[in-house]
C-alpha cells in the first residue's frame, strides 16, 4: 500500500509531462497501480484550502539569479490540481547554464523538485509548487513586455544584497558574452584586434531598467543600443566593466 502523497507525487509527475515508464522506474511503483490511481484517487485539495506562502526564499543568493531567470526566460502557469509549475527555457548548447537553473530552484525551494522537459531546441527546467506566484509576484497574463514588471521591496532588498547573481540570473537567460574585432592599418600594415563585449537583450524597458539599475550599482558602465528606433540592446563595452563581469557572470556554459 502507497500513502496518499505518494500516489500525489507519481500523478503529479505524469501530469508535467512524463511517460508512464519514466515515472514507474523512478517511483518503483507499477504502471498497472499509477494507472488506478488515476482513476480512482481522491481530488487533490484546492488551492485555497493549503496554507499561505510559507515566508521568503530559503537561499536569497540563489533566489537574486532565479530571478533573473524568470524575469528572462521564464513563465508560471497554473496546474489542473491546483499550484503552479514554475518553467525556464533554456537552450540545449548551455548544459552548465542548465544544471545551474536546476540548482538555483533546489536551493529556494528544498521541497521543490526539479525536472528537465526537452523540447525542440532547447529544455523547459520545471518545478510544480504551492507558492512560485508568490515568489515571482511579476507573473501574470501577457508578455512580460506588455505590462507592468515592478520588483516588491523584499525583491528589492535582495537584489540590493546579491546584486551580481541578479546580473548574472539576466545575462544568463536574455543576455551574451560575445568578441568583437575591427581592423586598423599601423605603418602601412593592417592589423586585426579582438574586444569582448557583453549584451543584455529584453523587449521590456522596466526588465532593461531593473538591468541597468543594478550594473549601475555595481560599477559597470553600459549603453542602450537601439533596435529599428526602438531601445532593445543593453551593452556593457568597456575594458574595465567588462573585466568586472567577467569576473562575476563569465560567459554560458
Amino acid at each position: 500500500m502507497y500513502d496518499i502523497n505518494t500516489r500525489r507525487h507519481a500523478l503529479g509527475l505524469l501530469t508535467e509531462g512524463r511517460s508512464m515508464n519514466s515515472v514507474s522506474r523512478e517511483t518503483g511503483i507499477s504502471r498497472a497501480a499509477i494507472r488506478a490511481w488515476q482513476i480512482r484517487l481522491e481530488p487533490l485539495p484546492h488551492p485555497n484550502q493549503w496554507a499561505p506562502c510559507d515566508g521568503r526564499p530559503v537561499d536569497p543568493t540563489a533566489y537574486a539569479y532565479l530571478l533573473g531567470l524568470y524575469l528572462g526566460d521564464g513563465c508560471i502557469s497554473a496546474h489542473p490540481r491546483g499550484g503552479h509549475l514554475l518553467r525556464i527555457a533554456c537552450a540545449d548548447a548551455w548544459p552548465g547554464l542548465i544544471e545551474e537553473c536546476r540548482a538555483a530552484i533546489r536551493a529556494v525551494r528544498p521541497s521543490d523538485k526539479a525536472y528537465v522537459l526537452q523540447r525542440q531546441g532547447c529544455v523547459n527546467v520545471t518545478s510544480y509548487g504551492r507558492h512560485w506566484t508568490c515568489l515571482f509576484p511579476q507573473h501574470g497574463p501577457g508578455k512580460k513586455h506588455e505590462r507592468r514588471i515592478v520588483l516588491e521591496a523584499w525583491q528589492q532588498e535582495i537584489v540590493d544584497a546579491h546584486p551580481w547573481e541578479f546580473i548574472k540570473g539576466l545575462i544568463h537567460s536574455d543576455g551574451c558574452r560575445i568578441t568583437n574585432w575591427t581592423t586598423r592599418t599601423v605603418g602601412g600594415v593592417t592589423k586585426r584586434y579582438e574586444y569582448p563585449r557583453y549584451f543584455f537583450t529584453n523587449k521590456s524597458d522596466d526588465i532593461r531598467k531593473l538591468c541597468t539599475d543594478t550594473l549601475t550599482k555595481v560599477g559597470v558602465e553600459w549603453t542602450v543600443l537601439a533596435r529599428g528606433g526602438d531601445p532593445f540592446n543593453v551593452s556593457v563595452a568597456r575594458k574595465a566593466s567588462v573585466a568586472l563581469m567577467d569576473a562575476h557572470v563569465g560567459a554560458k556554459h
